[in-house]
């Protein structure tokens, strides 16, 4: 679901530069943070005024980039920015989105918002209170494929959704788990890889009313679930399922399919399906079913293939930033949206650790 216009975050005031490239920092110079300097570095819109990470490594990449170094987010808030892309670990999302919304400096979030639910409330808490816009790097959003299939359910051509289904099926390899923590609680899809799957499911289909999930960890036996099944119910009425699982070769996940990360194979498979009274549509292709006669499962069905633009995610997100930051627009993820994508995922793990449904909103049904 959009965020609704009287969102407090509409109120953000745009910054004095309009029409300049925003200088932007980028604090955490790991994988993703790599990925989001080399984003910044493609867009006119944006420049990449500094990095911060305590990492030496991250210094010569800030010089070769002809960026200040910091080894800390408190240095860049002391230079001449603005707007902080923060692609921290999650643990200290809450604490540097704090540090630069007390400095009146926008920021983008890398997703999930926060590492707890009490976090990110905090988070966007202080956002509203000063006025600072709080993005959530939720970057699927940004994608064309997804921008076509919300473009066409909002247009009605599939009706009124009825059904969902998310797929994330996959093989982690083993090394993966050389690490200690993805062997424990906390370590496995669902509070890896569920928020995103949640978070395109509500962007796609409404805000989330209750979740029931079961887990197992019988593929590896350890301490935390390698496969998940989650039923979810819609605000609006519609009924999803999400069915997770890091230990299968499979082809069907958005990582396979959507050909969104050149690291990963592409498959070309369908990882989702949003079902409609008047159609269907398969995602990430955004390719459109409707039955060629009366809606009867006697009819054939046809299939329309969108023709959808090519884009870089990450840097059509950036852009989205440089425009929240020079025009004060609302972004397309929001803090707020963040928060609600990581409300549903800790219900999702409650509901899985004491099987029970556990109820998010009021709902409309």
């Amino acid at each position: 679901m959009e965020r609704p216009m009287s969102d407090p975050q509409s109120q953000v005031q745009p910054a004095s530069n309009t029409g300049a490239p925003v200088r932007l920092a980028v604090v955490g110079a790991g994988l993703v943070g790599r990925q989001h300097i080399d984003a910044i570095a493609a867009v006119p819109c944006a420049t990449l005024a500094a990095v911060a990470d305590p990492s030496p490594a991250a210094c010569a990449l800030a010089q070769s980039h002809g960026a200040a170094f910091y080894d800390s987010i408190e240095g860049v808030l002391k230079g001449d920015v603005d707007g902080v892309v923060l692609a921290t670990p999650n643990a200290l999302h809450r604490a540097g989105a704090e540090a630069a919304i007390a400095a009146g400096v926008p920021v983008l979030v890398e997703k999930p918002l926060a590492g707890s639910l009490s976090d990110g409330e905090a988070m966007v808490e202080a956002a509203v209170r000063a006025g600072v816009a709080l993005l959530t790097g939720h970057h699927r959003r940004h994608n064309p494929k997804i921008a076509a299939a919300k473009a066409a359910i909002d247009a009605g051509a599939i009706g009124r959704p009825v059904a969902a289904h998310a797929t994330l099926w996959l093989m982690k390899p083993d090394d993966y788990f050389d690490v200690a923590w993805r062997c424990e609680p906390g370590g496995g899809p669902i509070l890896i890889n569920a928020v995103h799957e949640v978070d395109t499911l509500r962007h796609l289909v409404g805000d989330v009313e209750a979740v029931t999930a079961r887990t197992r960890s019988s593929v590896r036996n350890f301490a935390v679930e390698d496969t998940a099944a989650v039923i979810i119910e819609f605000v609006g009425g519609a009924l999803g399922t999400l069915n997770l699982c890091d230990a299968t070769p499979a082809p069907w996940s958005w990582e396979l399919t959507a050909g969104e990360n050149p690291a990963y194979p592409v498959t070309r498979e369908t990882s989702g399906m949003i079902a409609g009274t008047e159609g269907a549509i398969a995602i990430p292709s955004a390719t459109l079913w409707h039955p060629k006669g009366p809606k009867s499962w006697w009819s054939p069905m046809s299939a329309t293939a969108a023709h959808i633009a090519q884009g870089d995610t990450l840097q059509r997100q950036i852009a989205d930033f440089a425009a929240v930051i020079q025009t004060g627009q609302p972004p397309l993820v929001s803090g707020a949206d963040g928060l609600e994508s990581l409300r549903v995922v800790d219900a999702i793990s409650r509901s899985a650790q004491t099987g029970e449904r556990v109820v998010l909103a009021q709902g409309t049904t």
